[in-house]
This record gives C-alpha cells, structure tokens and sequence, in this order.
C-alpha cells in the first residue's frame, strides 16, 4: 500500500474516502436514528436523473445530480411527512422515475459515455483534485448544519413530539436533514456508486448504533469506522485488482456481520452471568 502512495491518484482517492467517511458518519448517523434508509436509497437513484441532465445538456453531472437529488429529497421529505399515501409507495414511484429519466436522458445523448459507469458503481481511484474540494466544502457545509441544529435535530430523532410541544420547526429541520442526506449521496457516488450508496451510508452508523448511546459519540465511532472501511477496501482492491466500490462495500459487510456476532455472543454471556448471579443471590 505505501508504494501505492507515490501515485497522485491513490493519494486522491484515500483524501477522497476519508472526506466521504466523515459525512457519512454525521448523516448516517441520523439516516439509522430516524430510520428513513429507504428514502437515502431513494435519493440516490433518484440522482441518476441529474446525471442524465448533465450529459444531455452538456455540463458536469455532478452538478445535475446535486439539483436533482435536492429537488427529489425535499419532495420525499414533504411526502413522507404531509401525504395520507403509503409513503414506501410514493418514494418508490420518485426513486423509479429519476432513474428512468436519466436513463431515457442518457439514451438521447450522442456519442459514447466513458464516464457513465463510475456514477453507478463509483470509481474512488478517477476523483480528481477539484472533486475533492468540492467533498471538503460538502463535509464543512453537513459539520455546519448539525452544529447549528444539533438540538433540534436530536429532538426530532428520539422524541418528536416533545419537538413539537418545545416549539421546534420540525417540519423545516427534516427537510434540511434531507437536503443533508441528498448532499451526501451525491459525494458518495464517486466513492461506491449511486447502487451501493446505502451500505456506506448506513452499516458504519449501525455498527456505532450497536455499542454506543450518545449521539456524538455515534457519530465518531460511524466517521472512524468509514474511514477504516474505506482505506481497507481500497487497499483490497489495489492489492488483488478488484473494483474499489464494491470492495468497499464487502469490508464494511463484513465489519457489521462481525460487530453483529460479537453483539449476540455479548448479550448471550452477559444474560449467561446475570442468571448465575440471581441463582446464587436466591440460595
């Protein structure tokens, strides 16, 4: 891996999955608490449609897929909190439609898409420089918002009601949540794709869901956990040449199956040594 580091590109792509981890940790944070995971996946195939704007209109995808995830978070946000529909059934509507417009977008653009197959199934090893300014202005604008909101956004993740009755917008707080989300998603893409966007979403966060109670401190353990994922991933995929996204995605699989494993066995000792405890208090 250190002969790796003499390469621009692999130096990149760490910077890139450490800036990414950090965000995810936050968001996913919050994606776990408030268990929307569904609309996260929504989002991100949504942007697909953004992508496909971006090559029929001829500029940069990326920012066709941060408008278009933008539109499709604040409308599955308002769906999921006004609409009597069932709300599984209007995101999934949203999530099929933003991928079948990009897709249809793409079809009618001439010429051939070299690019195209990153956004789906991410390409860590392409994200140039000025990418990775723009995942630092993400991570400082997503650090911004929970440290502006950090209370009402705990408010509405453990008790919405007592939200309401403290008089916290909570409305306007869970659509800048979900525009939170949509940035995310979008620096994402370039990590793992927009098809495996949830797992790194979502697993390091449940993995801190699982060992630790304090929000803040979710948030660490998720940012450090991603960067691990990530850097061992990558490392994986340079050694035996496998494509990075999904290595990635496979690393940090494997972590949540282990951390899952160690949990039940935990649990198992810890009822085991509570009973032995009784028996013995009762004699």
């Amino acid at each position: 891996m250190l002969e790796a580091l003499q390469f621009d590109f692999m130096r990149n792509a760490i910077l890139a999955g450490i800036l990414v981890s950090i965000a995810c940790g936050i968001i996913g944070t919050f994606v776990v608490l408030n268990r929307i995971v569904f609309i996260s996946g929504g989002i991100a195939h949504a942007a697909y449609g953004g992508i496909g704007m971006g090559y029929f209109f001829r500029f940069n995808p990326v920012y066709g897929a941060i408008a278009f995830s933008l539109l499709a978070a604040l409308a599955m946000g308002w769906v999921h909190r006004h609409t009597q529909q069932r709300t599984d059934t209007i995101i999934g509507v949203m999530w099929a439609i933003g991928m079948s417009v990009g897709i249809i977008l793409v079809d009618l653009t001439p010429g051939y898409k070299a690019t195209l197959r990153s956004y789906l199934f991410g390409s860590i090893l392409a994200v140039p420089t000025q990418e990775l300014w723009l995942m630092l202005a993400v991570d400082g604008l997503v650090l911004a918002i929970v440290w502006l909101f950090y209370k009402e956004l705990l408010a509405i993740s453990f008790d919405e009601t007592f939200a309401i009755i403290r008089n916290v917008p909570v409305d306007g707080i869970y659509l800048l949540l979900m525009s939170a989300i949509a940035l995310t998603v979008v620096m994402m893409m370039r990590v793992v794709g927009l098809i495996m966007v949830i797992a790194l979403l979502t697993m390091p966060a449940a993995i801190g869901n699982q060992w630790v109670k304090e929000m803040k401190t979710m948030m660490v353990v998720a940012s450090g956990l991603g960067i691990v994922f990530t850097v061992t991933g990558l490392w994986l995929s340079y050694a035996f040449d496998l494509t990075s996204g999904a290595t990635i995605i496979l690393v940090a699989g494997g972590g949540y199956t282990l951390s899952l494993a160690i949990k039940s066995l935990y649990r198992q000792s810890h009822r085991r040594l509570s009973q032995e405890a009784s028996q013995q208090a009762h004699r």
